[in-house]
């Protein structure tokens, strides 16, 4: 896709809710040095021409899911796309497990966020059968690397940031670090059932307000604001702004699995090593 020119305030507003996307205009406005009117003004713009979208995460290991999962398959390039994508769309991706899916001609991965590895082996169990029946696998069944939280590091969750900052060519900007673990915080923390409904519409409905959560699920405006306040003070819900790779030019994803030799663990310089400005995800265990 042709490469979309930005003006230079532009790219640094982009760049900035995508490196800060939990901190509100005002915030932003001094660490970027731009004007607060002119960053509202661009934010509505280059979000109605979709150049990015908020997300609201669920760190569900909050609340109890244990692991997060990378599943990895190559399949019979003889097989068409199509086909393929229509098995795929009516088998596999109506788990609530995947939220992260892309592939190919002859590949393909998805990320999962799962209770347990039961559910994950469910998954896989009818993936590889699905596949296998019209013959979209090739020899090797479909690879799976699970990262249970309590054992592994997410370093990087869709993290953005850097590879604005690159292909902007954009200055430090002197602020405090942001960066953290994902998933880190091991918990269980209990939810009456009006909180999981407005916990729900929350992740669904970013741009929504308070006043149209509160009317989808019968509750009062500050009743949710409330709630929604609580989340984020319990480290339940986190935002990231995505910004749009093809409206920037991009053409390619890439997906690394690696493995370390098992007589020597990785130093902390290997990890660095595979954490350049390109890469948006990054999760590890020992080896």
């Amino acid at each position: 896709m042709k490469k979309t020119i930005l003006t230079k305030k532009e790219q640094k507003v982009l760049y900035g809710i995508t490196k800060y996307p939990q901190i509100n205009d005002s915030e932003l406005s001094d660490i970027i040095n731009v004007k607060l009117s002119t960053l509202t003004s661009i934010k509505k713009r280059l979000y109605n021409q979709g150049y990015y979208r908020t997300l609201t995460v669920p760190l569900l290991n909050r609340l109890g899911a244990e692991l997060l999962a990378v599943i990895y398959t190559t399949f019979n390039p003889v097989i068409p796309l199509d086909e393929r994508v229509k098995k795929t769309k009516s088998t596999i991706e109506v788990f609530e497990e995947i939220f992260f899916s892309v592939g190919e001609q002859e590949k393909g991965f998805s990320i999962s966020l799962s209770k347990n590895y039961t559910n994950i082996g469910r998954i896989n169990e009818i993936r590889t059968e699905t596949f296998g029946k019209v013959g979209l696998l090739e020899n090797d069944y479909p690879n799976e690397i699970i990262f249970p939280f309590q054992i592994s590091h997410i370093h990087r969750f869709f993290d953005f940031a850097r590879v604005l900052k690159n292909l902007f060519s954009i200055q430090d900007i002197d602020y405090k670090n942001n960066y953290q673990e994902w998933f880190k915080d091991i918990g269980k923390i209990p939810l009456t059932e009006k909180e999981k409904k407005v916990y729900v519409e929350l992740v669904k409905n970013t741009q929504a307000t308070t006043q149209q959560i509160g009317d989808k699920v019968s509750l009062s405006r500050h009743t949710v604001s409330r709630m929604k306040k609580s989340f984020y003070d319990e480290n339940l819900l986190k935002k990231i702004t995505l910004p749009s790779l093809n409206h920037l030019g991009f053409e390619i994803l890439a997906f690394y699995p690696i493995k370390f030799n098992p007589s020597k663990s990785p130093k902390k310089e290997d990890i660095e090593a595979l954490d350049t400005y390109s890469t948006v995800f990054l999760a590890r265990r020992q080896f």
